[in-house]
């Protein structure tokens, strides 16, 4: 007898859920939150339409607990109270929590309930960001995650490094990375694209390349050394995609995290320094790992 929930069939106008011959909505009801708890929360969303009693187990706490991370208490300032865990899901898939003093952003993918993050220009290794105002300063700016971000003024060596722990991924989960900015009178960006990559520090990852100008602003400029003219951008490199929150951005790799190394590292990457050109005009948001559920 086949007893997944996702080979339930509904009978329609009836409220009953069938699986194989046995009617799940005759089920005591903690049988019924224990069998949602296994699913994901679309499918609690999915399943509380079915009758009365599939909607009061898959709105319980015990349902949507099963859906938070563990030790997810860590993380919830004592000044925040919810009515309901599932209240406390939605909020920390809609509101980003600033965890380890600052440096990073967590939240929940909407759909599946995985972890995502953003690494701050603090937790960043950025090369000549140490003490150099003339190459890049701090600022603080409002529409930003964080109380600073990362300036770029002028470099022609371009190195941005991000590193977070295996272990505080979702396992069995599809990652992709992105470098996230803003344009701020950008200039040099256009001739070379950076290259960008993602993968377990000491083995090789995923690599793609990127123009950090958008597309529109891209226009041949004299500098020295005297270049030839700029080549014509491949099919494989990427120009920056605007986001919800105003800010643009360009994956720089992917990684599926199998769940079965915990204490390795994810590095992230974004170098151009092949052009000698100097460049400038970008503010830095962070880098973003972002869970990706299948359509």
């Amino acid at each position: 007898m086949k007893t997944e929930v996702s080979e339930m069939e509904e009978r329609k106008g009836k409220g009953e859920v069938m699986c194989g011959t046995l009617d799940l909505t005759a089920l005591p009801l903690d049988c019924v939150t224990l069998i949602i708890s296994l699913t994901s929360p679309r499918d609690a969303c999915r399943l509380s339409l079915v009758s009365t009693a599939f909607n009061s187990a898959a709105e319980s706490d015990a349902v949507w607990e099963s859906f938070l991370p563990s030790q997810y208490q860590e993380l919830i300032p004592s000044s925040l109270s919810f009515s309901s865990k599932k209240q406390l899901y939605l909020s920390l898939c809609e509101n980003p929590l600033l965890i380890e003093a600052g440096r990073k952003s967590f939240w929940l993918e909407r759909v599946s309930g995985k972890k995502c993050y953003m690494l701050s220009p603090r937790d960043l290794s950025i090369i000549w960001s140490d003490n150099t105002p003339d190459y890049w300063r701090w600022v603080s700016i409002p529409e930003a995650r964080f109380d600073e971000v990362a300036e770029l003024r002028s470099v022609c060596w371009f190195e941005i490094r991000g590193r977070i722990s295996i272990s505080m991924l979702s396992p069995m989960t599809h990652y992709k990375a992105y470098l996230v900015f803003q344009p701020n009178d950008v200039y040099g960006f256009d001739y070379f694209p950076v290259n960008l990559s993602v993968g377990v520090v000491g083995t090789e990852g995923s690599k793609r390349s990127a123009y950090l100008q958008p597309r529109k602003e891209r226009r041949r400029r004299l500098y020295w050394p005297i270049r030839e003219e700029q080549p014509t951008p491949g099919d494989d490199v990427q120009f920056p995609k605007a986001r919800v929150d105003k800010w643009l951005e360009v994956e720089m790799g992917e990684f599926f995290n199998e769940g079965c190394v915990d204490d390795g590292e994810l590095e992230m990457s974004a170098v151009e320094i092949e052009g000698g050109n100097r460049k400038g005009g970008l503010i830095v948001q962070g880098i973003e790992i972002r869970a990706i559920t299948p359509t």
